[in-house]
């Protein structure tokens, strides 16, 4: 863009969304421009705010003429800087932030083709309430889903607590529609689970953080609702043991076996202590804890003998110390805001250093062990606050300093404690992102262990897509 005529961009931007959605004014622009941690900020020439499809497509063709950047923001509850502009970007070559929070419309529910097609600015939460409408399961759920976007998901290719079952985000996307670098429409909104005609474009934009074109609309994928749950906190000793249990899970419930997720005594210990409503339900500690769920067709009596028959095998093997069942709707909710009130009780405490990695499941046990090691061996005392879905070997490390210790002065750590993490998921096979994206934080250390042969593919389709580099520009590649 031209700098000395940026408001003739703005004025082509009011016409095509209204000019009380071009935010300008600092105050207004503000709460898009920080992430959700605080740990990013950056300025815009303005956030723009369309309010449908067509309104994207007119705002990417005055961006590409003009040679303005753009960097698309859902719920902005990201934790890797994905959604939030680079400082000093609107300066150096003007950009605008495009909030979709405004393209929220369910557009079709079909229940016999277990379909709903939905808008991206659409609440994750609301989705799964639309679905149960219907008498159908949206299965995504994680932590932020009362605030982040179904856009925001499909653009880091979310995870959360049903993976094991389910999949991630892109295992229940069907078909998207995408308003490319130019300002074209992709209408990619089928509901098929079999279209063999060429390249897979969707699984291109899921998971690009808005690095490739705009996702807008997206079909998505609903399962019948389950007739039973049973939701279980077991304690275990170690890792290891939690693995035992996973496979003695797995055995015996199959695909039953919705969620299980590996909790770590230092995470139950911030949770209770600065959520004292939430009660731990044993009458001592244990190293770990692990949080099963079952989801039966049939009825919960099936689901409760095929899980007392898993338990019994478990105390049998000697892999589970103590386990209770929730026995009503409000306990198996109290059970999982244990799970979900990990990383508020981590904001309580104060700042950490977050690694979201992937490892194969058989080495997640390994990972621990050596990881910890390492890392007291660099910085004693640092306390280790490890939780995640364990199913799918996806770990969310968080790195802590010392009890009583600077936080501040620790955070100055970052980029060794990191080096120490990243290079232990590399030697065991794994991933530096698993569900939360690369965002801004993590594109220097993706370069470090993808082999040039992968990073030129990238660099590749995104040049094809994205000649002029406009779209979220600093992030992923």
């Amino acid at each position: 863009m031209t700098a000395a005529h940026p408001e003739s961009f703005l004025d082509l931007c009011r016409a095509a969304v209204g000019a009380q959605n071009v935010l300008t004014d600092p105050a207004d622009k503000a709460p898009y421009l920080t992430d959700w941690r605080g740990r990013y900020a950056g300025d815009a020439l303005a956030v723009l705010r369309p309010g449908s499809t067509e309104e994207v497509a007119a705002v990417m063709h005055a961006c590409h003429a003009h040679k303005v950047a753009v960097v698309p923001q859902g719920g902005n509850t990201g934790l890797c800087g994905g959604a939030t502009p680079q400082a000093g970007e609107a300066a150096a070559r003007g950009v605008v932030l495009l909030s979709l929070q405004r393209l929220n419309r369910v557009r079709q529910v079909d229940p016999l083709n277990n379909t709903i097609t939905v808008e991206a600015g659409v609440i994750l939460q609301q989705l799964q309430e639309v679905a149960q409408q219907h008498g159908r399961l949206f299965p995504l759920s994680l932590a932020a889903e009362g605030s982040c976007t179904i856009g925001g998901n499909l653009s880091t290719n979310a995870g959360g607590t049903a993976v094991l079952r389910y999949g991630n985000t892109r295992e229940l996307c069907l078909g998207l529609e995408v308003v490319n670098a130019r300002g074209e429409v992709w209408h990619g909104l089928r509901g098929l689970r079999k279209d063999n005609t060429g390249y897979d474009l969707r699984d291109l934009f899921i998971g690009a953080e808005g690095t490739l074109g705009v996702i807008t609309a997206a079909v998505m994928k609903l399962f019948p609702l389950p007739r039973a749950r049973v939701t279980a906190l077991a304690a275990v000793q170690s890792p290891r043991a939690a693995l035992a249990l996973l496979a003695i899970a797995q055995s015996h419930a199959s695909a039953m076996l919705t969620g299980f997720e590996l909790m770590s005594a230092m995470c139950m210990d911030l949770v209770t202590r600065h959520f004292p409503q939430l009660r731990y339900p044993f009458a001592e500690h244990y190293p770990q804890l692990v949080l099963l769920e079952l989801s039966d067709s049939e009825s919960e009596a099936h689901a409760r003998g095929i899980f007392e028959k898993m338990m019994e095998a478990a105390f049998e093997a000697g892999v589970v110390a103590d386990a209770v069942v929730a026995e009503s709707v409000q306990q198996s909710r109290d059970f999982w805001n244990l799970r979900e009130h990990i990383p508020l009780a981590q904001v309580e405490e104060g700042k950490n250093i977050k690694h979201d990695i992937a490892v194969p499941i058989s080495r997640v046990a390994d990972f621990i062990e050596t990881t910890d090691a390492l890392v007291q061996d660099a910085f004693p005392g640092a306390r280790m606050v490890t939780f995640g879905h364990l199913g799918d070997g996806n770990l969310h490390y968080n790195v802590s300093p010392p009890a009583g210790g600077d936080h501040d002065r620790f955070l100055q750590h970052q980029d060794a404690i990191n080096l120490i993490v990243h290079n232990s998921v590399q030697a065991h096979h794994g991933s530096i992102s698993a569900e939360h994206g690369l965002g801004q934080l993590k594109v220097e250390e993706n370069r470090r262990y993808k082999t040039d042969v992968e990073l030129a593919m990238m660099r590749a389709i995104k040049q094809a897509l994205d000649p002029q580099g406009l779209m979220n520009p600093g992030k992923v590649v």
